[in-house]
């Protein structure tokens, strides 16, 4: 059996396993919190998800500087996900902006799964009133995605990376907002 390039949830050195419970922990936190809020939104409750946004942004900054970006290859793939959510959450443009490249190296070397480097280039190119390119942010106003470069060739572009075609997601992200009662 050939080795695999991620390592195995619970493996690696010590101090990977660490982190990646440390980031798999903090985006079970900000998931907890996101769904008290819709719930019972009320201002307590989205103080206490912009401060844990800001904490996050604040750990994954310094993770990132010590570590390097957490890559699927270093903390596994869940981690790594983990991760990315914290990151499409954090307040801070420029850091995303950093690790938006740092994703697309990784992504480039195959540290880390391409679906990544999708979700944080749409986030930084709506983030800077510029067109997205998978379509993976969806305006909630309309529930329709925010512009996308060349929409002619969207899907190819997704499915390159991994993504279904845009209207199913679409559809699902629809039917999801029905079954949840809105956003």
């Amino acid at each position: 059996m050939e080795p695999t390039s991620q390592p195995a949830p619970g493996t690696g050195p010590p101090g990977m396993r660490a982190l990646a419970a440390e980031l798999i922990r903090r985006a079970e936190d900000e998931r907890r919190l996101a769904r008290e809020a819709r719930s019972a939104p009320t201002a307590r409750a989205r103080d206490r998800i912009a401060a844990c946004h800001t904490g996050n942004g604040d750990a994954l900054r310094a993770i990132v500087a010590r570590h390097g970006w957490p890559t699927a290859e270093s903390v596994g793939e869940p981690a790594s996900t983990a991760a990315l959510m914290l990151l499409l959450h954090s307040p801070d443009l420029g850091f995303q902006l950093t690790c938006r490249d740092l994703i697309a190296e990784a992504v480039a070397d195959g540290r880390c799964p391409a679906v990544h480097h999708a979700y944080i280039a749409d986030h930084c190119a709506v983030a800077l009133n510029q067109p997205q390119f998978y379509g993976t942010r969806i305006d909630p106003g309309t529930l329709f995605p925010y512009p996308i470069r060349h929409p002619e060739s969207v899907d190819e572009r997704r499915r390159d990376v991994g993504l279904g075609p845009l209207t199913d997601h679409l559809r699902a992200v629809r039917l999801d907002l029905g079954a949840s009662g809105g956003l």
